[in-house]
């Protein structure tokens, strides 16, 4: 399975980012290019241990259950998942500077490797691997491109 730690595989992300243009329509959902970026790079904040989010009740519940279907195989996160609601950027947001934003912290996190990984428990899914942190962020990234048609 792909995942951030792969530099081939950061390196690919980051293109796809800089491929986004103002143009560029999404496919579905409700966020603009600019803030789904965003999105991605507060998700990613969580990865590198810059934010912590605590624990959701609903998490506790089915956290495991769910995070073991989206790290069980190559498929890509379906379309309208919900989202916590620390991840909802709602307010206009410059597009240019949230790619590079997000393109920096993917390069932090593949750089950094196992060892630089937050070994804080994820807000939904719980307690995670350094492994399975790289999988989710290379897949809610990946996903967020998909919507932007990159």
């Amino acid at each position: 399975m792909k995942n951030l730690f792969e530099a081939g595989t950061a390196t690919e992300i980051k293109e796809r980012i800089g491929r986004l243009c103002p143009t560029s329509q999404r496919q579905w959902g409700k966020m603009t290019a600019p803030q789904a970026m965003a999105h991605c790079s507060v998700g990613m904040e969580w990865a590198v241990g810059d934010r912590v989010e605590p624990r959701m009740f609903m998490g506790r519940i089915l956290g495991p259950i769910v995070k073991s279907q989206v790290l069980k195989d190559e498929k890509p996160m379906g379309r309208n998942a919900p989202t916590a609601k620390s991840l909802v950027v709602k307010d206009d947001r410059d597009l240019g500077k949230e790619c590079q934003r997000l393109s920096a912290l993917v390069e932090r996190f593949c750089a950094g490797g196992p060892q630089g990984c937050t070994r804080n428990p994820h807000t939904f899914f719980g307690s995670m691997t350094p492994e399975e942190w790289a999988a989710l962020m290379y897949k809610h990234v990946d996903h967020h491109l998909r919507q932007f048609g990159v």
